[in-house]
């Protein structure tokens, strides 16, 4: 008798820079899944020093040739710390499918000599990780849309699409270090952008000004109020007001970006984290109203990511939506968020080794559907 799904494992590090999460799970072949266990894997801290100093354009070609492989073997780490965890045999997953690590992605495109593109280069060599687990490893799904002329992001939607349905109008809302978000609804093509800062700029100045990592729960943030003043200035950024579909990084919300707006911070500190905070709210408040709620009704918005957790945050949610939008988090529908992106990718991973489209170009604004994905067979 056929087999019906493949053992996977997703493998996920977003742009908050802190390690790595990996998810083992069966996937059938109607999409539906089982997830088996999960491992998580932080990275060493002067893993993390040396990705930062690349994802701010201040690596050099050595260091990003070095990290290449790096974190390649970190990635091959967390997989067979995973295996181990789950008590499988490596003989019995099918393939492992990981995003990677961004360190740069260029959305709008440059032109170079005659030749105008867009790019994105995601490290954790894939080579590496086939060859240190013993099993098939795909990787680098943003070329191909981007060589379709799309900007290879945001790829998440493809599974939220099959995850979440599209019966009820919904609105998929990842607060990572960017936020993004996925539109759901049977009124419209399934489309989603980047929204802007998610946790990037709140977690560059808790560790500047209170030597945290984050603001855990929001605790600085509700201690300080909003400066109305700054949080105008800071709404004046171009790229709110650019029209999807549109994604976004470290390639704006950057150092450099935080060291400038800094100039016109207020005083107290609690105040600025508090206003960062609620400017991730106000930055998808608004791209709802501007390119959402033209489009469709929104009943609902589920939370994902690290900015789900955070208490001040979703009060400013909350406040700017009023009552008539349920908030919800991923929880609710019995799925780990943290896992949510790591069990995306071994779903892009599936079909590719099906070879079967993973991109939405409403999502992307790529030319037309594409297999992403290049694999690395044992």
């Amino acid at each position: 008798m056929k087999k019906t799904f493949k053992t996977a494992i997703g493998m996920m590090s977003g742009t908050s820079l802190d390690g790595i999460d990996a998810c083992l799970l069966k996937i059938y072949d109607d999409f539906h899944f089982e997830v088996i266990d999960s491992h998580s894997l932080k990275y060493p801290e002067d893993v993390r020093k040396k990705l930062l100093k690349l994802a701010n354009n201040k690596g050099t070609t050595k260091d990003i040739c070095n990290m290449d492989f790096v974190v390649g073997h970190l990635f091959a780490q967390c997989a067979n710390e995973l295996i181990k965890k789950s008590k499988l045999k490596k003989e019995e997953i099918d393939f492992i499918s990981s995003h990677g690590q961004t360190i740069w992605h260029t959305p709008k495109p440059v032109k170079t000599a005659d030749i105008k593109t867009r790019s994105s280069l995601q490290i954790g060599n894939i080579s590496v990780i086939s060859e240190l687990t013993g099993i098939t490893t795909i990787g680098d799904f943003r070329s191909k849309d981007i060589a379709a002329n799309g900007q290879g992001a945001p790829l998440v939607p493809f599974a939220d699409e099959l995850i979440f349905k599209k019966e009820t109008p919904r609105a998929i809302q990842n607060i990572g270090g960017i936020g993004n978000v996925t539109v759901l609804s049977k009124n419209c093509e399934t489309f989603a952008f980047d929204t802007g800062p998610g946790n990037m700029l709140i977690d560059y100045f808790v560790q500047k000004l209170f030597q945290k990592p984050f603001d855990k729960d929001g605790e600085i943030a509700l201690k300080g109020k909003v400066d109305e003043k700054w949080l105008s200035f800071l709404l004046k950024e171009k790229y709110y007001l650019k029209k999807p579909p549109k994604s976004t990084g470290r390639e704006l919300f950057n150092e450099d970006y935080a060291k400038r707006i800094y100039k016109h911070a207020p005083k107290d500190k609690n105040s600025i984290i508090t206003t960062l905070t609620a400017l991730t709210a106000k930055t998808i408040y608004d791209a709802y109203t501007k390119y959402i709620f033209p489009n469709t009704e929104i009943k609902e918005i589920v939370l994902g990511g690290g900015g789900a957790y955070n208490k001040a945050i979703i009060k400013f949610l909350n406040q700017y939506f009023g009552n008539n939008i349920k908030i919800k988090t991923h929880s609710d529908f019995k799925i780990n968020d943290k896992l949510k992106e790591a069990i995306a990718f071994a779903i892009l991973g599936f079909c590719t080794l099906e070879k079967k489209t993973n991109n939405l170009p409403t999502c992307t604004g790529a030319q037309k559907r594409v297999i992403m994905g290049i694999v690395s067979y044992t």
